[in-house]
């Protein structure tokens, strides 16, 4: 079940908001990963981490944080973990934060 509090939360450090947006474009900002293909797979955590200049462990967190928001998705390949956006879940909180807010969107 998502929490709204949890998808708040996650979206409360510019770290994570960053991060999805690099995910916005992986081919862009990570053509250069060699293990799979960054669109269709996603971006290794070790790739983001050295992105952002933190360690793996920090990464890891972030990453655990946007999933716990299922505002991302992770899948195993091996011995490593790649990251994608959930459009449709970023989709789903943006109309909500748009219709609890009353927001007018142009």
């Amino acid at each position: 079940m998502i929490v709204r509090t949890d998808q708040i939360k996650a979206l409360a450090n510019e770290t994570r908001m960053n991060i999805l947006r690099v995910l916005d474009d992986p081919g862009r900002h990570f053509a250069h990963q060699e293990s799979a293909d960054p669109v269709e797979i996603g971006v290794c955590v070790q790739l983001l981490a050295e992105h952002f200049g933190v360690s793996q462990p920090t990464m890891s967190r972030h990453v655990e944080l946007l999933k716990r928001a299922n505002f991302l998705s992770a899948r195993r390949r091996q011995k490593w973990t790649y990251c994608s956006r959930n459009e449709a879940a970023l989709r789903d909180y943006n109309e909500w934060l748009v219709a609890t807010l009353k927001l007018k969107v142009e």
